[in-house]
């Protein structure tokens, strides 16, 4: 019966590719794959590189990758355990797969990087409020408006001194009798980490024509 790697080599030569086709499509140096063809398997470092290549180099030529496993695991798994490699070759990889690794790399780090400065920028600045409601400053016949908005969950609210509750997302409700003219509303905040903000609403009400 056919080893694993003569059902691969026939299956390319069939289909007239080269190692070095196949090395472009799966990022494997052609060394590897001609270890995979001769069942060179002391080349390799571990089974898990082996079953890897096999998956790619078996999903190229349209072969079923569960059956070629299974050749493997028939002719060596059950038979005496292959010596491997103790480490990973670097040269392993294909040079254009090395420098996807490098950038992956590099990348990773920069958004590690970006995270620690986004964390430390919330850490270090004092909350922020947001009013959702009401729409407009401006107002003619209420005689009280409703001021919903939300903050930091965290945070300590006052409205003209009066400590206001937030719920579980950080929103809250007060309501704020009007008076002719201008009505000023003032917003102290205390964040978690000890940060102070005031903002302060002007509401006018206009008299009725």
């Amino acid at each position: 019966m056919a080893t694993v790697g003569e059902i691969l080599k026939e299956e390319r030569l069939i289909k007239g590719l080269q190692l070095r086709d196949i090395e472009k499509q799966t990022r494997v140096r052609e060394k590897y794959l001609r270890a995979i063809e001769e069942n060179n398997w002391n080349f390799f470092s571990s089974k898990i590189y082996i079953i890897g290549i096999l998956k790619n180099y078996s999903r190229i030529l349209g072969l079923d990758s569960k059956r070629i496993l299974a050749f493997f695991r028939r002719d060596y798994e059950r038979k005496e355990e292959v010596k491997f490699k103790k480490r990973v070759s670097s040269s392993y990889l294909t040079p254009q797969s090395r420098k996807l690794l490098r950038l992956a790399i590099v990348g990773g780090v920069l958004l590690f990087l970006l995270y620690f400065v986004y964390q430390l920028k919330l850490y270090f600045s004092p909350p922020t409020l947001t009013i959702t409601s009401p729409k407009t400053s401006t107002f003619t016949t209420e005689s009280k408006v409703t001021v919903a908005g939300s903050t930091h969950k965290e945070a300590t609210l006052k409205i003209v001194g009066q400590r206001i509750y937030l719920d579980e997302n950080g929103r809250f409700t007060y309501d704020f009798p009007l008076q002719e003219g201008e009505n000023m509303l003032v917003f102290e905040l205390i964040g978690a980490n000890g940060r102070k903000a005031t903002i302060e609403k002007v509401f006018i009400k206009n008299s009725p024509k």
